[in-house]
């Protein structure tokens, strides 16, 4: 029998609408200009595309102007500088958004550690977050197992070979994160990140979507 879909309930929508001024547009130019030159995983997708997402899941879920810059800085510490990105972070956009970065990130150091390592690290780090980096981590997560489906559906099987963690680490990680984003109350990104891991393990193990 297949699952039943979820609908988000009208209290997920927020009931004012948000606002993004200058500072939303620094920090896009900010994101922008860091990830410069890099794309998205085995592709030529310039990588501001996955800021974008994330930041748009996030405005659709009801988060505010903050929440939607944390989302477009939320890869920039990992990726691009470490401690002292996140220093910078917090000197332009405040300590609000500088704390779910940080939250987002689950290394600041070049190298990184192992894969497993960072992984269940960053997972313990979850069960302690706030609602706020929750939000951000769950839109980033949500984004990136939909470009995995349609990659998949694009490609099969060979699109594991482009993670650390190769198939059974990733479908791992990501029912790990489920687990732990379903431990509280569920909102309108938990929901949707939920539907997209069940339809990439459905995927993976062969049985068909309705």
């Amino acid at each position: 029998m297949t699952k039943p879909r979820t609908i988000s309930k009208p209290s997920d929508f927020r009931s004012r609408p948000v606002k993004l001024g200058p500072r939303f547009l620094r920090a896009f130019e900010f994101a922008a200009e860091k990830h410069k030159g890099q794309t998205r995983k085995a592709s030529t997708i310039p990588y501001i595309a996955h800021l974008m997402g994330v930041a748009s899941i996030v405005l659709e879920a009801g988060g505010d102007e903050d929440l939607a810059i944390a989302a477009l800085l939320h890869d920039v510490v990992e990726d691009c500088g470490g401690a002292s990105t996140l220093k910078e972070i917090r000197r332009r956009f405040g300590a609000r958004v500088a704390k779910v970065v940080e939250g987002c990130t689950d290394s600041d150091v070049d190298p990184k550690p192992p894969w497993q390592e960072r992984k269940e690290s960053y997972i313990r780090h979850l069960k302690k977050a706030d609602a706020d980096t929750r939000l951000v981590s769950a839109a980033d997560k949500l984004h990136n197992v939909r470009s995995i489906l349609a990659d998949y559906r694009a490609i099969g099987e060979s699109v594991w070979s482009r993670f650390s963690g190769g198939r059974e680490g990733t479908l791992w990680y990501y029912r790990s994160l489920r687990e732990e984003f379903l431990k509280r109350k569920p909102n309108r990104v938990t929901r949707d990140f939920d539907l997209a891991v069940s339809e990439l393990e459905s995927l993976a193990e062969g049985r068909n979507i309705a």
